[in-house]
């Protein structure tokens, strides 16, 4: 939805076309329901989505189609409508299932630095750099993903390590969430 969102969105900045605009408003219904329901558990979500955002879908679908049909079949509009339309069953799963997002926006943000750090480690000097790089990244995005300040984390980890205070049979203690978990400031939050 984002990817089709963001194509009527370049086509009415540009032109301030009423067609793109109109569209713009249906996806930000849609985008109002999933606001009204992030956070939610999954089967409430779904009959939420059954219930408001199906509609809506079906109506922007054929109103989709009959705007195909008033547009140039060359122009940037046209073409919007047509990606639409083409992906229109991967638009809808979200529909279906309580557990997807509406959009892939979440993950394409949380992947960005580590798609951004990686293309980096092309300089890091060598292989060696590289895959020490990798691994650091790796570990420091870990961390972030878990709600847990990375460095906090690999200092106490590390000492830990070289002082021997964590067995080999235990390094499963020293994991993101599971450090996040054993933290006195996490209990008492």
């Amino acid at each position: 939805w984002a990817h089709l969102r963001r194509r009527f969105f370049e086509i009415h900045a540009g032109t301030q076309s009423p067609i793109a605009g109109e569209a713009l408003l249906r996806i930000a219904a849609l985008y109002a329901v999933e606001a009204g329901i992030r956070g939610r558990p999954p089967e409430r979500r779904l009959a939420a989505r059954q219930a408001q955002s199906a509609p809506l879908v079906t109506e922007l679908e054929t109103w989709l189609r009959a705007q195909l049909n008033r547009v140039s079949s060359g122009s940037k509009l046209a073409e919007a409508i047509r990606y639409g339309l083409r992906h229109w069953p991967g638009l809808c799963r979200f529909l279906d299932d309580g557990r997807l997002e509406m959009d892939s926006n979440t993950v394409e943000r949380e992947i960005r630095p580590v798609a951004v750090t990686r293309k980096a480690a092309l300089f890091a000097g060598s292989e060696g750099g590289g895959e020490a790089w990798a691994i650091a990244t790796t570990l420091i995005r870990t961390a972030i993903l878990n709600g847990v300040d990375p460095q906090a984390w690999l200092t106490d980890v590390l000492e830990r390590m070289v002082t021997g205070k964590v067995r080999s049979t235990a390094l499963d203690t020293l994991l993101p969430w599971t450090w996040r978990d054993a933290q006195p400031t996490a209990r008492a939050a």
